[in-house]
């Protein structure tokens, strides 16, 4: 199935700018609810928003590296081609989800990935993009965000080190 319009369309007109974890985002939802840090986890380092929500777009060539947070956070796919999420939960499992419309080929229109988990995410199909949009309850914030370090990841998940080397910075 064709996009509906270009990566550079998506990124001028929703106002994307690069993420530091690859490719382009934007927020568009920070709730004004908030819930007490008491409230929640160990991980999250403080009050949070009940939710969040951005525009995430990647391009072929791109990826979003191998990071974590401390809330689950739930995809939903908007336009272009088959987004691969790649998950390591805490035991070492590695789940690869494929967020898309094609329903009948495997691809699903949301995957949540659970809190604490490590993930990473890349577009396979040449010269293209996958726009999508990533929710996150209790909301998102840098102060429980981690970016993987390469080595340590490696030394803890050897079973995926090479998907690790190519996913990491």
């Amino acid at each position: 199935m064709l996009p509906i319009h270009s990566a550079h369309f998506w990124k001028e007109k929703l106002k994307l700018t690069k993420h530091i974890e690859g490719g382009s985002f934007k927020e568009v939802y920070r709730s004004q609810l908030q819930i007490a840090k008491s409230a929640l986890t160990a991980q999250h380092q403080g009050d949070r928003s009940a939710s969040t929500s951005i525009y995430f777009l990647l391009e072929h060539g791109e990826f979003s590296a191998f990071h974590r947070i401390a809330s689950d956070e739930l995809w939903h796919f908007y336009d272009g081609s088959c987004l691969s999420i790649y998950e390591i939960n805490p035991d070492g499992l590695l789940t690869k989800h494929f967020l898309g419309r094609d329903i009948e080929g495997g691809e699903q229109l949301q995957v949540v990935i659970s809190a604490g988990c490590w993930f990473a995410s890349r577009v396979e199909e040449p010269d293209s993009y996958s726009l999508c949009g990533c929710t996150v309850a209790p909301g998102f914030d840098y102060a429980d965000f981690e970016l993987a370090n390469r080595k340590n990841l490696q030394q803890q998940f050897p079973q995926h080190s090479s998907l690790i080397e190519k996913l990491t910075r």
